[in-house]
């Protein structure tokens, strides 16, 4: 059953540290959110397992599963509700900078009382400098797509982005904010603990 259709490309989420994540959503209108109780995690879309390794894709897969979690939903190997699947893509980008200094420069005038009336004035020259700077970063986007299991259609989607930041140290934390983030417009909000 191939139940991918990736309308948007996203990236590198594992080590993204915890700054600000662009996240777009979109939704059937017609779909009831509050009917499905399982889901089924088909996998992750062509050419991710190239960009992420399999610890990483464990551990976005284990951020997702919580956040469905905490909204009621059960896990199943197969015949869920809904069908999850995941695709990452990374891609690599330029910013940038430019600094201008003023150096010099400047204008003046006068006048003055005698035998006659004399005036004087003057433009001075300055120089600028205008430095420009480029950096290289890669920028991940992860998308997540929602199908109803019967329909095969797509109910939900969520796609973040963010600059990539290399240190691993703290990936599973990153990780889970990003996957919160995400999930935080799904139609069907987290259950609250009574």
């Amino acid at each position: 059953m191939k139940v991918i259709k990736i309308i948007t490309l996203i990236g590198m989420v594992f080590m993204i540290s915890c700054s600000s994540v662009k996240v777009h959503s979109d939704f059937d209108g017609s779909a009831d959110f509050t009917k499905y109780k399982t889901l089924e995690f088909y996998g992750w879309a062509e050419e991710s397992d190239k960009v992420l390794n399999q610890l990483e894709r464990n551990r976005i897969e284990k951020a997702f599963g919580a956040e469905f979690l905490k909204r009621g939903f059960t896990g199943v190997e197969e015949n869920g509700d809904i069908v999850v699947s995941l695709f990452v893509v990374v891609d690599k980008k330029t910013s940038v900078t430019a600094y201008t200094n003023h150096y010099g420069g400047g204008y003046g005038y006068g006048a003055g009382w005698g035998w006659g009336y004399g005036g004087y004035g003057g433009v001075g020259m300055g120089a600028s400098t205008t430095t420009y700077n480029e950096n290289d970063y890669l920028e991940g986007t992860l998308v997540v797509d929602v199908f109803d299991a019967k329909t095969k259609k797509l109910i939900w989607q969520s796609v973040g982005s963010k600059t990539i930041d290399e240190n691993p140290k703290n990936a599973e934390r990153n990780v889970a904010y990003i996957a919160e983030k995400m999930m935080k417009p799904y139609p069907v909000q987290p259950i609250k603990n009574k």
